[in-house]
């Protein structure tokens, strides 16, 4: 099948291309830098050189594709301008929706996200959960405006939604993964407990192939095959070869307390902020994902979190990180 992907240099993205290429697919995949084309290329796909903002480097790209694989996003908190984020999330998402529909492609597979499912605090969100009306993050806004939109607009072309939760596992060092590196490395001292969801890379990657052959059009299926506390994160990266520290685990009140004020001296220093509102909200939310639905209807068998931390313990150590 010849399908083309956006996205495709990212750690899920990456590993969707590996999987596509591995199952015999002819793939084309959108690369917006030379260091992105290189590495769509060494895993074997052919490289469409092009930002997915633009119009027509996205119709190349998904000219004569039978499937398109749009897995390109951006995913921030504490952001001082999110307009580029909801131009890629909402924008260059719909551009990718039409462009597909003109090509004649059969079937969009659209990397959405589990936090557009809004299910409240403490609550175990499903596919079916009602939103609770209100966002944590405008990360969270923007995937679920252009989720609702996408489904509203797929007259011509059949749209397949896949909500990942939290994607670990080798080659993620960056974003949350980040945070399991710094744990590993024992340099996380504070931190909140909160419950969240997570899902294998591979597992997730397996889980767009599955969407694309079996999910059904107009679906969402959100691909979670864990969810656990961050607490319980720490002590099972706690093993001979890491360097973890017993942290101290912030009170909720604590949180929300020092959120603006550790996010006002970030802005002040001109650099990211680690802590604002807006994660603190997400934080102390927490995230509870039913990935079930996705086994039941499209066959995907989740990796033990035990294994996906055991697997990203040994890449982090296999690349000096640790």
């Amino acid at each position: 099948m010849r399908v083309a992907v956006t996205g495709g240099s990212g750690v899920v993205g990456a590993a969707v291309v590996r999987h596509l290429v591995a199952a015999g697919d002819d793939v084309r995949a959108l690369a917006r830098s030379a260091e992105s084309s290189t590495k769509l290329a060494d895993l074997g796909a052919s490289v469409v050189h092009g930002d997915v903002l633009d119009a027509d480097a996205v119709g190349r790209l998904v000219e004569g594709s039978e499937c398109v694989f749009h897995i390109a996003g951006v995913n921030e908190l504490c952001s001082r301008d999110p307009t580029r984020m909801w131009k890629v999330n909402v924008d260059a998402t719909m551009g990718v929706l039409e462009a597909s529909a003109r090509a004649g492609a059969a079937r969009l597979v659209h990397t959405s996200s589990a936090v557009t499912i809004g299910e409240d605090p403490g609550m175990v969100g499903t596919e079916k959960s009602k939103h609770r009306g209100y966002f944590l993050s405008e990360y969270e806004r923007s995937k679920t405006v252009v989720e609702r939109l996408i489904f509203d607009s797929a007259h011509d072309i059949e749209v397949v939604s896949v909500n990942p939760s939290s994607a670990q596992g080798p080659g993620r060092s960056t974003g949350t993964g980040a945070l399991l590196l710094a744990a590993a490395r024992g340099s996380l001292p504070v931190l909140v407990d909160t419950t969240i969801s997570l899902v294998d890379i591979d597992d997730c990657a397996r889980g767009h192939l599955l969407a694309a052959h079996h999910g059904r059009p107009g679906e969402r299926y959100i691909l979670s095959g864990a969810t656990t506390s961050v607490r319980d994160v720490v002590t099972l990266l706690d093993r001979p070869q890491t360097r973890v520290r017993r942290p101290w685990f912030l009170k909720p009140a604590v949180v929300t307390a020092i959120a603006p004020v550790v996010d006002a001296g970030f802005r002040a220093l001109a650099k990211p902020s680690p802590l604002c509102r807006e994660s603190a909200r997400v934080l102390l939310n927490g995230h509870l994902y039913d990935g079930d639905k996705a086994t039941r209807d499209l066959g995907l068998r989740y990796t033990p979190l035990k294994q996906t931390l055991s697997r990203t313990l040994d890449w982090f150590r296999a690349e000096g990180l640790i």
